[in-house]
């Protein structure tokens, strides 16, 4: 991944002066310099993204274009998808914004050596609170069993099955939605939250 100070060779890049933000953007990782964002994420607990990942989902991954964040490549490892999105790509400084994991086969997951069963449900219920952010989503959250905390929001969340909602392992509070944790600052935490 470049650092925001290195410069590159437009022509080498493949960028010019007539790009479009909906022109495919270069497979090369060497070209994108790394949000803030997507930085705290690689040192988040239970995020699962990695830099060698992003640099393989750009080379290798499937290219979409969303609507609401633009260019995403898409990696699939063993039973997971990996999602990066990139931004500003019309430009000589492209940037990786944000990057999350899917379960895309949850049997092929578990049988994976890759993959412990907390992981998978780690990756679902993260999935499952940003998919309905603003709902509760108790019935969701009743079957994760999650040992080892994730931060979400200034919590630090964890949950088994048969509960309705998440606990924070700090403040003790309980929550069924994402912007229930994004709007309440933990009690016991000094952290700021930076999930969204």
């Amino acid at each position: 991944m470049a650092s925001r100070e290195s410069s590159h060779d437009s022509s080498q890049l493949g960028y010019g002066t007539h790009r479009t933000p909906w022109d495919p953007p270069v497979r090369d990782p060497a070209a994108y310099s790394l949000t803030d964002h997507f930085r705290r994420r690689l040192r988040q607990p239970g995020r699962y993204v990695t830099l060698p990942i992003a640099s393989d989902a750009i080379r290798t991954g499937q290219l979409r274009w969303n609507r609401t964040d633009g260019w995403r490549f898409a990696l699939v490892r063993d039973g997971v998808r990996y999602v990066i999105v990139v931004g500003d790509t019309e430009t000589n400084s492209p940037v990786i914004v944000t990057g999350w994991t899917e379960v895309a086969s949850w049997a092929e997951a578990v049988e994976s050596e890759r993959w412990r069963e907390e992981d998978l449900h780690t990756i679902q219920l993260r999935g499952d609170l940003s998919a309905a952010p603003n709902e509760q989503i108790p019935l969701r959250i009743r079957p994760r069993e999650i040992d080892r905390p994730m931060e979400i929001g200034s919590h630090r969340i964890t949950t088994r099955a048969g509960l309705a909602s998440v606990v924070c392992d700090e403040c003790h509070g309980q929550y069924r939605s994402k912007t229930e944790l994004l709007s309440t600052r933990c009690r016991s935490s000094s952290r700021a939250g930076y999930d969204s």
